[in-house]
């Protein structure tokens, strides 16, 4: 009874496939159709049978020849972000009190979007939990901008903050800290990362508190982050102190070197880096000093000697 029915259900299988391989042939001469979406049909390439015609279109109605352009034609939104509380779901109304023609409203118009406005709002952030959210949100944007970090570092930290709230890790602990230690991590996870002398400079938190609750937050959410590579830091030190890529590469090779001899071990990856830097421009006969490196790199000139020092000796084919 069971091979019956397989071979039933082989037989209509096969039926179906032969009945959606005649309605891609050409009903006169079985040759291949193409669809001609410039007019709207369905012909055959071989014969030219018009086997349909009138299909819709499902493009804009505009032209645009050039991007500019067609972003202004452009009917649809922004794409959905996490950097947004609401993802960018939600509807704006724009502060200034105009109309599409760009006049200004009267009196009563301004009144009435402002009470729009104020209702808008509340609506936005209808609970305590979004209210939280749009406000670590608002702190990520800002220190990441204060930073320099790319739209992806913001997206990242924007994902980790909201992992902490749905894991319920808030109780306890401020908004900008938890915050903070998002930039942190997510700076260091994508590779570009930034100290925590300098997160502290920018964060509204003390250093201890923003060290305390990142080794939280990255210990409960189970983040991989790996340890800061000196050499990540080396690009935005050389490009600050406007060095030459000669020198960038030779404090490139001095940290790798450092890392063969096992020097880095127990050391600050910043320092390392910011000493590398000093010493590739002194190697590159390249005018800085350890002052404008110190200021740099926000660390103490005393580490960078120190560091300094090692690195030269560590280098076996330069005489110290």
């Amino acid at each position: 009874m069971s091979d019956s029915n397989t071979r039933t259900r082989e037989r209509q299988t096969e039926e179906e496939q032969s009945d959606e391989r005649e309605g891609l042939d050409c009903p006169e001469c079985g040759g291949n159709l193409i669809s001609d979406t410039e007019h709207g049909e369905t012909v055959c390439a071989d014969c030219g049978l018009v086997v349909e015609e009138d299909s819709i279109d499902r493009g804009p109605e505009w032209r645009a020849f050039d991007s500019r352009e067609k972003d202004k034609k452009s009917r649809v939104g922004a794409p959905t972000t996490n950097m947004m509380h609401d993802k960018g779901l939600s509807t704006n109304i724009d502060w200034r009190d105009k109309d599409a023609y760009g006049n200004s409203l009267g009196s009563r118009q301004r009144a009435k979007m402002q009470r729009l406005r104020k209702w808008n709002e509340r609506f936005r952030t209808r609970d305590s939990k979004e209210r939280n959210l749009k406000q670590a949100l608002g702190e990520i944007d800002r220190m990441a901008s204060a930073l320099g970090l790319p739209e992806n570092v913001r997206q990242m930290a924007s994902v980790i903050y909201r992992r902490a709230l749905d894991e319920n890790l808030l109780p306890g602990r401020s908004i900008e800290g938890v915050a903070t230690s998002a930039v942190y991590a997510a700076a260091r996870q994508a590779g570009v990362p930034r100290s925590l002398d300098e997160i502290a400079d920018v964060s509204r938190v003390e250093k201890s508190e923003i060290a305390r609750t990142y080794r939280y937050v990255v210990r409960e959410l189970g983040l991989e982050v790996k340890p800061a590579d000196p050499e990540s830091y080396v690009p935005r030190f050389a490009s600050a102190l406007g060095l030459s890529d000669e020198a960038e590469n030779r404090a490139r090779r001095l940290l790798r070197n450092a890392k063969e001899q096992g020097v880095h071990s127990g050391k600050s990856p910043v320092g390392l880096a910011a000493a590398a830097v000093y010493a590739a421009a002194l190697l590159t006969n390249e005018k800085t000093t350890q002052a404008a490196v110190s200021e740099v790199a926000d660390i103490s000139e005393v580490t960078i000697r120190n560091r300094y020092h090692e690195l030269l000796e560590a280098e076996q084919d330069i005489p110290v």
